[in-house]
């Protein structure tokens, strides 16, 4: 059954590799190839595996179907439809999904998109799912940033079906309309936001209010960036998902309670045996405790497994973990054949397959202590290839962490906050007591989890390893965690060894590789030389919580197998330059830091960035504005403008610098300014790039980093026709995601730029 499993899952994995989507008629061949399965078993797991393609391609083709006419980007139209999720409230706008149910422009109907994200900046109103409304928006067709070791949000926007985002520009109130709010598909949407309003009220004071939101509905937006870095280091924020944990641990106490009232009745026993009343009864306490959850994905696939769990017990019939592994394997992906999209598929399915395989043999003979810490030890070896393929980082400590907080959570804390939520709705001042208690409790793991999280060894943190050494490793994970009877288990670790040893190609001497990374409105890039490495500028900041350091440049770096950056340049203060800073300092050892505004820098101890001059590995750094600390440039003019030259070949990082600064550029240097790449001053706005720089600097490669269909629409047409008609070759972030070249020596003056969104596009880009 395993194999059967593994074919139909190769299929769907095959067909998410695909760069363009092929024609639907193929999915007409789906009911010939599930005949051919009862006549032809021999090559069953052929056709499985062709099954798990085609079923992959009904769904994918169905979802891009809805897809936003791409004349109505950009433009204000106006959409009708219902409320579809509960509102969520950030620190700039609130934001809800929307089902459309009609979409207009111009006093024209068009298709409508189906489910869309749209936000509502400045003062909304309260917002109820099922309700009836009526906006002028603006949209755009899924877009994320791409680039290498970053997060896919178009991915995430199409696993989740929803086919455009915008933002609201007013709405249309009808008058005396009474908005709908009886719609029974969004009743759980409706059910889960006046829980979480009232928790919120119930829980204001308390010091792990994110815990207890996350373990009790699943909200975790609460929840800031240390509590995150905390559940990393120690390897234990599956705690706060609400999968296949918790939903067995609800499902086991609703088991051995109803099983234990049920037997207090002679009457009922007689009519219903008691455990198959408990296991009822558990299934649907799991049932509540998932629609609470919202039926996010871990959670549907921890329903799934539990559904054929009672299904086969009510049944009486014995079914082996491996064939309710199976089974629940192809459950989940006939109901979502894009979970394979989510990491928390692919490390809940493993760790459940790890157990399995590494438990067997050795329950008899052993202590419940050893058992559990040997779960353990099976989980931080067998899931090490996957975390390091997919994070570039593992937690040393997550088995010693995970044997205190995982019994800690289960036994504890969850039961308490279930039965606090309960209680609150009753007797509203006793539920008060409950949550403050359960906050005690929490808070005594989270000083727990804080001290080991704090400890020099806590993580690993490494490049990101290729593939085939993924496979290398998972080959050497299971031979290391085979059950007794296996010989050889030591040659596990020499399986292991490509993960850690195979590192990522450096430039050579002389050479250096540039990438601009694709950081939306803003600007970071990235030099790479044979043993050094500098970022010029970090990325815009859009609150608190969300950054482009965090979300972009760290991953980049880690991926590139870099914890140390030796110099940083700040190009100058505004917040898409300077935004994510913060966040770089705190995850990467920065050893120099360079801006023209220090004053503005107080975690770091910060260099103006005037007059300074170096060379790495070959490569010739030099900063060619402003001329001096005391200047009278100030905003964007007082940019840093840095220059890299190596082997004959050079780049030219201008930051925000407009007119001025690029007339005294060229007034003092002439010829001298002139370079291969220049990453284009101000995104292309029409305030820079002026006549006299364009000619003067001569670029044959011109780069913008702007964000998809931005709202000063920069690059301006203006200024790219300027730099064509020079004959450079432009390219933008925004259609190519992250853009890399590497320099030195290049041959004929040739140079072939990288566009990521090319080299690592999918049929749903």
């Amino acid at each position: 059954m395993l194999l059967l499993a593994a074919s139909f899952l190769t299929g769907i994995v095959i067909f998410q590799q695909l760069n363009v989507l092929p024609s639907s008629l193929w999915a007409l061949l789906l009911p010939f190839v599930l005949i051919s399965l009862l006549f032809f078993k021999k090559y069953q797991f052929i056709a499985l595996c062709i099954c798990g393609f085609l079923w992959a391609l009904v769904r994918a083709d169905i979802t891009l179907s809805e897809n936003l006419d791409a004349a109505l980007e950009s433009k204000e139209v106006v959409v009708e439809g219902v409320v579809a999720s509960m509102p969520r409230q950030s620190e700039r706008s609130l934001r809800f999904d929307f089902d459309v149910s009609r979409l207009s422009f111009d006093n024209k109907e068009y298709a409508s998109p189906g489910r869309i994200r749209l936000s509502w900046y400045g003062q909304a109103p309260q917002l109820i799912p099922g309700e009836s409304r009526t906006f002028t928006v603006k949209l755009k067709r899924p877009h994320g940033n791409l680039n290498p070791g970053g997060f896919d949000y178009e991915a995430w926007l199409f696993q989740q079906r929803i086919r455009a985002v915008g933002y609201i520009r007013s709405e249309h109130v009808q008058q005396g309309v009474e908005a709908p709010t009886n719609r029974l598909r969004y009743a759980l949407a409706r059910f889960r936001q006046t829980v979480t309003a009232h928790l919120q009220t119930v829980l204001t004071g308390l010091e792990h209010t994110g815990i207890i939101m996350a373990l009790a509905v699943g909200e975790r937006q609460s929840l800031d960036n240390h509590d995150w870095a905390v559940l990393r280091a120690t390897g234990t924020n599956h705690l706060l998902a609400i999968s296949g944990l918790h939903i067995g641990l609800v499902a086991g106490l609703g088991l051995l309670f109803f099983s234990w009232l049920w037997s207090r009745s002679a009457w009922l026993c007689l009519r219903l045996p008691a455990r198959q009343a408990g296991l009822i009864s558990g299934f649907l306490l799991a049932l509540l405790y998932s629609a609470l959850a919202g039926f996010a994905i871990p959670t549907q696939r921890a329903l799934i497994m539990l559904t054929v769990f009672v299904v086969g017990s009510l049944l009486k019939r014995s079914i082996s973990p491996a064939y309710l592994l199976a089974t629940a394997l192809i459950a989940v992906l006939l109901w979502d054949p894009f979970a394979v999209m989510s990491v928390g598929f692919w490390l809940s399915f493993a760790a459940v397959a790890l157990l399995i395989y590494g438990m067997s043999g050795r329950l008899a003979v052993r202590s419940w202590w050893w058992r559990w810490g040997w779960a353990q030890c099976l989980l931080a070896i067998g899931l090490l290839p996957f975390l390091l393929f997919m994070f570039f980082q593992v937690s040393l400590i997550a088995p010693l962490a995970n044997i205190i907080a995982v019994p800690w959570m289960s036994f504890l804390v969850v039961p308490l906050v279930l039965f606090s939520t309960l209680v609150s709705f009753l007797f509203n001042d006793l539920g008060i007591v409950l949550f403050t208690i359960t906050d005690r409790f929490i808070a005594i793991l989270w000083y727990t989890l804080e001290f080991m999280a704090a400890l020099p060894i806590a993580q690993w943190t490494q490049h990101a390893p290729p593939f085939w050494a993924l496979l290398c490793g998972v080959v050497g994970a299971v031979w290391l965690i085979a059950p007794k009877g296996i010989p050889l288990r030591w040659i596990g670790v020499i399986w292991l060894l490509p993960l850690l040893l195979v590192v990522p190609d450096r430039p050579l001497k002389g050479q250096f590789e540039m990438t601009l990374l694709d950081v939306g409105q803003g600007l970071s890039v990235a030099i790479i030389t044979r043993n050094h490495a500098l970022i010029y500028d970090v990325g815009v900041s859009l609150g608190d919580n969300f950054d482009m350091g965090r979300q972009v440049v760290v991953p980049y770096l880690r991926y590139r197998g870099l914890s140390t950056v030796d110099v940083v340049v700040v190009s100058h203060g505004d917040n898409d330059h300077i935004g994510g800073l913060d966040s770089v300092i705190e995850a990467i050892d920065v050893r120099r830091l360079l801006t023209s505004v220090p004053q503005k820098i107080d975690n770091f101890k910060a260099e103006h960035c005037a007059q300074k001059n170096w060379t790495w590995d070959g490569v010739y750094f030099e900063i060619l504005h402003p001329e001096s600390p005391n200047t009278h440039w100030e905003g964007n003019n007082a940019s840093c403008v840095l220059r890299i030259s190596a082997g004959g070949d050079s780049v030219l990082l201008t930051g925000d610098i407009e007119q001025a600064a690029e007339l005294s550029l060229v007034a003092r240097f002439r010829d001298d300014l002139s370079t291969d790449i220049l990453v284009a001053a101000h995104h292309g706005s029409k305030t820079s790039s002026t006549i006299a720089f364009v000619d003067i600097v001569q670029a044959k490669i011109v780069l913008f980093p702007v964000g998809y269909r931005n709202r000063w629409n920069f690059p301006a047409t203006k200024i790219v026709d300027r730099f064509t008609a020079t004959g450079a070759q432009v390219y933008d972030t925004a259609q190519e995601g992250a853009i890399s070249l590497t320099l030195g020596d290049t041959v004929n003056n040739e140079f072939n730029p990288k566009s990521f969104r090319d080299t690592s596009r999918y049929y749903w880009h």
